[in-house]
C-alpha cells in the first residue's frame, strides 16, 4: 500500500494571533508561513509524488501551491474530509480566553468526550479523516501501484489524529502528538499495520532550544504556531 505524506499547512495569521481559526475564512499563511511553502519544493525534491490532496481552506491551498507550481504534471485534489476540525462557536475566538472553557479540559484530557458547541466532536473529525486516508490509499494504489507515494496537507488536529490511528493509540491520547507548521509527517501503509517513519520533521532543531517562556503542559488546539 502507498506512503502518506502529511504536511500541516506553513504558518498562518491566526497562528501568529493566537486565535482559533478552525473553518472561518480568508486566514492566510503569514510571512513566514509563506517562505515554509516556498521551501517545500526543495524539501520534497527527491520523491516521486504520485497525487496531492489537499483541505479546502486557503492556508492549506497557499501551502501547496509552490510545490504545483514546481511540478505541473502533479494533479491536486481538494478533499473535505481532511479540512480542519469544526470547532462551531469556538471558531475566531482567542485561545488564551478558551482557556477558561471548562469543555478546554475535557479537550485536553479525555478529547474523545469533547464535542465543540455548534460543531462536531473530535471523535467525528478522526473517524472522517481516516476514512478519507484509507479511500485515498486504494484509489492510489490501483492508479500508481502498491509502492506509490502521494501528499495530503491538512491541519494540526487532523495530522495528530492520523497519527494516533496509524498507532493504535486511543483518541485520548493524540494531545501527546505535535506537529509543526509545515511539518511532515510520513505514513507507511501496509496490509497488516501502518509504520509511523516521520513525525513532525521541519528539518530546524531550533524549537527544541530551552525558551525564556517554557510552553505549557496543555497542547495547542489547532496545532499551534511553531518555533518563536
Amino acid at each position: 500500500m502507498p506512503t502518506l505524506i502529511l504536511v500541516r499547512h506553513g504558518r498562518s495569521t491566526a497562528n501568529t494571533s493566537g486565535v482559533l481559526a478552525g473553518r472561518t475564512p480568508g486566514v492566510a499563511l503569514d510571512e513566514r508561513g509563506a517562505a515554509q511553502a516556498a521551501a517545500l519544493p526543495g524539501r520534497l525534491a527527491e520523491l516521486p509524488i504520485s497525487e496531492v490532496v489537499t483541505s479546502p481552506l486557503q492556508r492549506c491551498q497557499e501551502t501547496i501551491r509552490p510545490l504545483l507550481e514546481a511540478r505541473p504534471d502533479l494533479r491536486a485534489h481538494t478533499e473535505e474530509r481532511i479540512s480542519e476540525c469544526d470547532y462551531g462557536d469556538w471558531s475566531g475566538r482567542k485561545l488564551a480566553e478558551l482557556m477558561d472553557e471548562p469543555l478546554m479540559q475535557v479537550v485536553q484530557a479525555h478529547p474523545s468526550a469533547a464535542a465543540f458547541p455548534g460543531g462536531e466532536s473530535m471523535r467525528a473529525m478522526q473517524t472522517r479523516a481516516a476514512e478519507a486516508v484509507r479511500e485515498w490509499n486504494a484509489r492510489v494504489e490501483a492508479e500508481h501501484g502498491a509502492d506509490a507515494v502521494y501528499l495530503m496537507c491538512s491541519h494540526g488536529d487532523i495530522i495528530k489524529s492520523l497519527v494516533a490511528d496509524a498507532l493504535g493509540l486511543h483518541l485520548d491520547l493524540f494531545q501527546r502528538v505535535s506537529v509543526d507548521p509545515c511539518s511532515i509527517t510520513a505514513i507507511r501503509y501496509t496490509r497488516l499495520r501502518p509504520f509511523l517513519v516521520r513525525l513532525g520533521d521541519t528539518g530546524d532543531f531550533a524549537s527544541l532550544a530551552p525558551r525564556e517562556e517554557p510552553p505549557g503542559e496543555d497542547a495547542a488546539v489547532g496545532g499551534g504556531a511553531g518555533a518563536p
